[in-house]
């Protein structure tokens, strides 16, 4: 009689199997050690050289101990219920939220499986002796294969979908093959309901005229909400590769709304998207007919020679080059700079540099180089699959294979509505940054027919980073103190590149980070720096009064005579959909 039907309890009996092999694998290691000198994940004894046959062994004995442990640990579990799985997912990761993922056997066996490949699919990675470079750039891939093939992402081995389609007798099916055929036609996925916003309706609603316009942008005055106002204004320079009302969403979630609640006279370039008339513009036209033109026009209409410079993430670049062109001309034409979430050291960029190199360029040089246009949804997927689970999959499973209607978020549809660029603007801004990283080498570069050195740039400079950003990694964004500007100051804001910098302080969420001590590196100053709760839109408000030129009156009127009203604001530019 077998010790399982002698003690007649299950888990008593399992529990000894799972030892039995464990000694087994132990014995299998020691045996390999002994014959092959294989241990220790193939790490290489001092003096010798790593060995990937070794590696390859190593990896392999793991893996089948971790199944031989995970398989024991399911096996126990469908006797006992109740057990912790063996392998868990990640802190945040949502697609296994559902409890059959947990309770039933069958889909947490699934889902072990999957973790554990994705776990060996990753230490692959990390033991591969390649460069660097070429390290991040398999760890992006793998990650896109692994995500991809998540169990979550099929219907046959998704519990939810399969619950759902019993509980609508298949409707649930017929939705979603009717929202993907749909998503075909459009040549996207649809992750937000349309239909609930209008900019200029809900969206981009503080009030404000567009004084001035040219092929690329439009420019809108704000309407003043104080008798008074700060006399030097302040121009807001957004990025270029998205619509700019991310900063004036609604009301009581609109920076611009704050802005001009705290008295600044704001002034906002809208991008157009790029169209075949413009697909040969260049990035010293977007410098020219972008910033430099809008700063001129702001001074003639608030009659000052002065004016504060505020840029977002691209547009942070935008306007630091447009500050160099200043300085090499000679021109002191601004007071400070406000850096939001803005690279100009493109050594680290994140996972997005991963997908920009001398290949994609150069394709992208010889295509569209010299005129043609960069498509809107081309940046819109690329900038998905550096959160493809949260970004891609997630939809794909509730749109295609749950037939749920789509998300009403103001934040989605502002991502979703893109923008398209012209080829010469794109293929001069990827390869002097991503690529060879030039923009911060003085004299390096040559922009608005002048060598520019960002080092000649000498105002105040107020930089905000992201902590979670991942397009802008917060660490590059440190290194601006360095390259621009002088008495910097440094924020660091809680959470990502959106809604780090989207935080209205009525709200009372997240927090930033203040350190004065800036002669130090990014770690450093992180870990002297004091935690300070809610938003950090107040602390940038009273730095650009302390580096005010006094109050005046409210202009009572948009524009001048120069520049009149054009359109209410928020301008045609913005309601554009790209290709």
């Amino acid at each position: 009689m077998n010790s399982f039907t002698s003690s007649g309890n299950p888990s008593e009996y399992l529990e000894r199997l799972m030892q039995v092999g464990q000694q087994s694998m132990k014995q299998f290691d020691e045996a390999l050690a002994t014959t092959m000198g294989v241990r220790g994940k193939g790490a290489a004894p001092a003096g010798q050289t790593f060995s990937p046959f070794a590696f390859a062994l190593d990896m392999q004995r793991e893996y089948l101990t971790q199944i031989w442990r995970f398989w024991n640990a399911t096996a126990i579990r469908t006797f006992t219920l109740g057990t912790k799985s063996e392998i868990q997912p990640a802190r945040g990761d949502k697609r296994f939220k559902d409890e059959a993922w947990q309770e039933t056997p069958y889909y947490d066996l699934l889902k072990q499986s999957y973790l554990l490949a994705a776990r060996q699919m990753h230490e692959l990675v990390e033991g591969a002796q390649v460069d660097n470079k070429t390290k991040l750039q398999l760890r992006f891939y793998a990650r896109q294969f692994v995500d991809a093939m998540s169990p979550s992402n099929f219907p046959a081995t998704n519990p939810e979908v399969i619950r759902t389609a019993i509980e609508t007798r298949s409707a649930s099916l017929a939705s979603g093959m009717a929202n993907l055929i749909d998503d075909m036609r459009k040549g996207r996925i649809t992750r937000v309901d349309e239909s609930a916003f209008e900019v200029g309706g809900n969206l981009a609603v503080t009030p404000g005229s567009v004084v001035f316009e040219n092929e690329l942008i439009q420019l809108i005055q704000y309407t003043p909400q104080t008798v008074e106002v700060e006399r030097t204004p302040l121009l807001i320079v957004p990025p270029c590769i998205n619509k700019y009302y991310l900063l004036d969403l609604g009301k009581g979630n609109s920076f611009v709304e704050y802005a001009v609640a705290q008295g600044h006279q704001v002034f906002l370039i809208s991008w157009r998207s790029a169209v075949p008339e413009t697909g040969r513009l260049t990035w010293d036209d977007y410098l020219e007919k972008g910033p430099l033109q809008a700063i001129d026009v702001v001074r003639d209409i608030a009659k000052v020679e002065q004016v504060h410079a505020l840029g977002f993430c691209v547009g942070g670049t935008i306007m630091s080059c447009a500050a160099g062109v200043l300085a090499a001309r000679g021109e002191n034409k601004l007071t400070s700079l406000t850096l939001l979430t803005t690279m100009l050291d493109f050594a680290d960029t994140g996972d997005i540099g991963l997908l920009i190199d001398e290949g994609s360029v150069a394709l992208r040089e010889a295509t569209i180089g010299r005129g043609g246009i960069l498509p809107g949804k081309e940046l819109a997927f690329t900038f998905g699959t550096l959160r493809a689970n949260d970004l891609i999959w997630r939809y794909v499973v509730d749109s295609y294979m749950k037939g749920a209607p789509p998300d009403v978020f103001d934040l989605l549809y502002w991502d979703s509505d893109s923008v398209s660029l012209p080829g010469p603007m794109y293929c001069w801004y990827a390869r002097n940054t991503y690529l060879e990283n030039k923009i911060r080498e003085p004299g390096k570069t040559t922009q608005c027919g002048l060598p520019i050195d960002l080092s000649r740039v000498e105002i105040p400079l107020y930089v905000l980073a992201s902590r979670e950003d991942h397009i802008v990694p917060w660490q590059s964004a440190f290194r601006s103190k360095d390259l621009i500007g002088t008495q910097p100051r440094f924020v660091l804001a809680a959470s990502g590149h959106v809604a780090g910098v989207i935080n209205p302080p009525a709200r009372n969420k997240r927090s930033h980070w203040l350190n004065d001590d800036l002669n130090c590196e990014a770690k450093d100053w992180l870990g002297r720096a004091e935690e300070r709760p809610g938003s950090w839109w107040p602390d940038w408000d009273a730095w650009m009064k302390r580096h005010s030129s006094g109050t005046a009156p409210a202009p009572t009127h948009a524009g001048n005579e120069s520049h009149g009203v054009i359109e209410p604001a928020p301008g045609r530019y913005v309601k554009l959909k790209s290709n």
